[in-house]
């Protein structure tokens, strides 16, 4: 299961999901996040309630960073995620 909400603010879009980031539910986010992108505005993708990310996931969360999404967490496992792929891509490794 997934839940994907999509808010536009005057400063950006904000991307939320809750669920698990696995399987086909990763091409339902990416299409979310690639459809924001669109619009020329930044774009953030808040992981809120995420439970599990597979590694198509975890290979989407760094596509979006090296992107210039920003990526945010709530809860210790995607917060940690979120860390590791902002790591990366500082160091140039992204």
């Amino acid at each position: 299961m997934i839940r994907i909400l999509t808010s536009t603010e005057p400063d950006g879009i904000t991307v939320t999901v809750d669920g698990r980031l696995v399987g086909e539910n990763v091409e339902a986010v990416e299409s979310c996040v690639t459809d924001a992108i669109g619009e020329g505005k930044p774009v953030h993708l808040f992981l809120r309630d995420v439970s599990s990310i597979d590694r198509r996931g975890h290979a989407l969360l760094g596509r979006m960073a090296a992107t210039g999404v920003r990526l945010r967490a709530a809860g210790v496992y995607c917060s940690w995620i979120v860390s590791q792929l902002s790591g990366l891509h500082a160091e140039g490794r992204l």
